[in-house]
């Protein structure tokens, strides 16, 4: 079954842009904000993964972005449900196996060190702003919880992806060098 049969339109002329039900709603709302937050993430998470060489990895980014294709679409039809408890879980337990091998942070990381490792912070980065415009339509509209928690551990995982494919390259990280 072809989803999209037109690409030009035209019903967005007017500043409008239709969800998944069937309603209209104004190209700069909060819930379209949010969805265009997460697929500048996306795109962001497609950017990370053609730089990597870890093929598991790579499968866990791709994952990812089946994952926000999923949250896009809970937005997109207003009182859906897909992102679950166990996906944050699944998430976290990635995150700690990653973490655990990294030596704990003494001082802020400057993004950067490494092209893999810069676009997994502009990545995070990204994820941060998108898990904001979540926040902001959730104080005015349901938003599922178990969403709002997967963009705040993906930003972690971001991170700590970060930090791995730094010391991964070079064994150091470049940290904030503090005038005091």
């Amino acid at each position: 079954m072809a989803r999209l049969t037109r690409i030009v339109t035209r019903t967005g002329d007017k500043g409008q842009t239709g969800l998944a039900d069937g309603s209209r709603v104004d190209k700069d709302s909060l819930r379209i904000q949010a969805l265009g937050d997460l697929d500048e993430l996306n795109a962001a998470l497609g950017l990370l993964s053609v730089e990597l060489d870890d093929p598991p990895m790579k499968r866990q980014i791709t994952d990812i972005q089946h994952r926000l294709f999923d949250l896009g679409g809970e937005l997109a039809l207003p009182g859906s449900t897909v992102i679950c408890a166990n996906q944050v879980l699944s998430m976290e337990q990635y995150l700690d196996a990653i973490n655990e091998k990294l030596p704990p942070l003494r001082e802020f990381v400057l993004p950067g060190s490494t092209r893999a490792a810069a676009q997994a912070h502009m990545a995070r980065a990204i994820c941060r702003r998108a898990e904001r415009s979540l926040w902001r339509l959730s104080r005015g509209e349901t938003v599922n919880c178990e969403s709002l928690k997967y963009l705040n551990r993906l930003s972690d995982l971001l991170f700590v992806l970060a930090r791995h494919l730094a010391r991964q390259a070079s064994d150091k990280e470049t940290t904030w060098n503090r005038k005091t």
